[in-house]
């Protein structure tokens, strides 16, 4: 199984650590994020990985090529101009087309979420996407019916709502965790180009009928590290077993 791991963004939010570093190799507990996230996939079970890297690229291919590749197949996928989220998966689909499903992983985001039993979801209920979701106060949720298939989209800060498929019962608001489980046949799917986000593709495919499911997760310690004042109370906030039992050496 194949994975992507999103890490071109700029890192607006960290500046000024992010003027001269990029978001992916500011470090967590003396280790960088990419690290982290490299980490967790290969005990996982992935056996390869395409990154996307705009700002300050150089330095995160630098970064993984010194490590060797931790001890994977890791690829990069350049972005001279920023792609988003959508633009920036279709870009890399030359090498996740031949994993049947593949994840798709924020750089941001720390999280004990069962990946396998994520994965086993979606082996189950055979969706075209499943995306991790919970129930948290924030200002942008996907909507989903009581079945957890996606109906929409809703802004609580502009008052923008999409609805894109009507549901069983009432929707319910959750909040994205930053991964993804997909199929591959995304990609015969895709009618957008250039710069475009995964969140609109999801909602054009929900309205034509296909399955993009929720992964409900409101137990699993979780952490958006967009924001600098995460970074500092990451270990207050994960707990020091979350950061002791990884390891980080390379075989």
């Amino acid at each position: 199984m194949k994975g992507m791991i999103f890490a071109a963004g700029l890192g607006t939010r960290l500046r000024p650590l992010t003027d001269t570093t990029p978001k992916a190799l500011i470090e967590v507990e003396g280790t960088p994020l990419l690290e982290h996230i490299i980490t967790k996939l290969r005990a996982f079970g992935l056996d390869g990985l395409i990154i996307n890297v705009h700002h300050h690229a150089q330095q995160i291919i630098d970064f993984v090529r010194a490590r060797g590749d931790f001890g994977m197949e890791i690829v990069f996928s350049h972005e001279p101009d920023l792609l988003s989220t959508g633009g920036g998966l279709k870009q890399a689909g030359w090498f996740l087309r031949d994993s049947d499903p593949f994840l798709l992983h924020n750089v941001d985001v720390l999280t004990d979420l069962p990946l396998a039993d994520m994965l086993q979801q979606h082996r189950q209920r055979a969706p075209l996407a499943s995306i991790a979701v919970r129930q948290r106060d924030t200002q942008r949720y996907f909507l989903f019916d009581e079945s957890l298939q996606l109906c929409g989209w809703e802004s609580l800060q502009s008052g923008e709502k999409r609805i894109a498929r009507e549901g069983a019962g009432t929707l319910q608001r959750l909040s994205f965790m930053g991964i993804h489980i997909i199929s591959p046949r995304i990609f015969s799917l895709f009618e957008e180009s250039g710069r475009f986000s995964i969140v609109d593709v999801y909602l054009r495919l929900a309205a034509a009928g296909e399955s993009i499911i929720g992964y409900r997760d409101d137990h699993s310690r979780w952490l958006d590290l967009g924001r600098m004042e995460n970074f500092h109370n990451a270990r207050r906030i994960l707990g020091d077993d979350f950061f002791d039992t990884s390891s980080h050496s390379v075989e």
